[in-house]
């Protein structure tokens, strides 16, 4: 006969006390039963409060491993260590809890009312995506100046002072009216601040002219996602009229499902407001939806909406775009891998952020308890 007292396990079980009796062949009796003290944890040590002696029994069995292993498992993923301030006694606390750790965990991507689970299945997939475009500088080329001409040539137009050149940089990629309103403050009025974004998206389209050119590279890439048959999005902050007609010029209608311009959004870029809109349409999650643009007010954009951004660098460098997920300088060297990649299980999707920022949190309370520490024996010691 062996008896032995288990180790306390650091995931918190309480100790046992136990025997197993290898001459018990009879299978009459339970050969690994168990039982546990009553414990009090006193900051980083166990006390028991009642010795074995007076326990009144002669033996306390031990548990079957099995039952073991599965109580082991449970505790690793339910188990979150909680800070324990000294001065205070605490329980041990065995009881099992479903917690943030606990896998598997809810998947954003499900979707229960649906019955098929086939479909169910398909949607918790990595290949379950949405792409959203924009479309200049990332599928047809983009002269940035012509922009810059259009809002000089209506500011003398108005009579008003040219805009400078950081003024220009920042209204790049607004919608006109947001851009002459809150930022150039030309109007006030809503009706002539309409007025002023016609008219300059009228000189605009006719400094570009009628003849649009495919970058490099973009147009096999949007086929190449047609036969994988992912859903396609188009945004933009153009009025809907030119944008169609553009879309029907370049042979590419009926290839996105979804359109947004800007009659379908009160602002345009760094608010993620037509991202959000379009993946709504598109009836994905954030988290699978990934946006190709080529400007940094599109990454933050898409990051504000918790989707990926894939940025193509057509009129900025690739070192400036590095807070983008994936940076390109055209779009066919992508493929479905790096695609199924970005869209693939991460920490903000499974709730696993809360455990990253409760352990942020748990090492910003012991830097505190740090300076506070040391602080305080510079007192002391100035004190005395």
């Amino acid at each position: 006969m062996v008896a032995s007292v288990a180790a306390t396990s650091i995931l918190g079980v309480a100790p046992v006390w136990g025997r197993y009796c290898p001459n018990d062949v009879s299978n009459k009796r339970n050969r690994f039963n168990f039982c546990r003290f009553p414990v009090k944890f006193l900051g980083r040590k166990l006390i028991c409060s009642t010795p074995v002696s007076r326990l009144g029994v002669d033996c306390l069995p031990v548990p079957s491993i099995k039952a073991r292993a599965m109580d082991l498992t449970k505790e690793a993923y339910s188990y979150v260590e909680e800070r324990i301030h000294p001065g205070f006694e605490n329980q041990v606390d065995t009881e099992f809890h479903q917690k943030a750790g606990l896998w598997p965990q809810e998947n954003k991507a499900d979707k229960p009312s649906l019955h098929n689970p086939l479909l169910r299945q398909e949607r918790m997939g990595s290949g379950w995506l949405g792409a959203i475009f924009e479309w200049e500088g990332v599928l047809i080329e983009d002269n940035p100046n012509l922009e810059n001409e259009a809002w000089l040539t209506l500011s003398e137009e108005l009579g008003k002072s040219p805009p400078l050149g950081f003024i220009l940089n920042r209204i790049l990629g607004m919608k006109n009216e947001h851009a002459i309103s809150e930022v150039l403050c030309w109007s006030r009025d809503p009706t002539q601040v309409r007025r002023m974004a016609s008219r300059k998206e009228q000189i605009y389209q006719a400094l570009r002219g009628k003849k649009d050119i495919f970058r490099f590279g973009s147009e096999e890439f949007v086929r190449f996602l047609m036969s994988y048959k992912i859903p396609m999005a188009l945004v933009s902050t153009r009025p809907r009229k030119p944008l169609v007609k553009a879309i029907r010029a370049m042979g590419m209608e009926g290839v996105f499902s979804i359109i947004v311009a800007a009659e379908d959004v009160y602002r345009g870029k760094p608010d993620p407001e037509m991202f959000v809109y379009a993946g709504q349409l598109l009836d994905f999650i954030p988290e699978r939806c990934i946006v190709f643009g080529n400007s940094n007010l599109t990454v933050e954009a898409a990051h504000d909406a918790r989707m990926k951004c894939v940025a193509v660098a057509s009129k900025n460098p690739v070192y400036e775009l590095g807070a983008a997920d994936l940076v390109v300088t055209h779009l066919n060297e992508l493929s479905i891998v790096d695609l199924k990649t970005l869209a693939d299980i991460e920490s903000d999707e499974f709730g696993s952020r809360e455990l990253e920022l409760e352990m942020e949190m748990e090492m910003e309370m012991e830097e505190e308890d740090k300076t506070y520490s040391s602080s305080y024996a510079a007192v002391n010691d100035d004190f005395w």
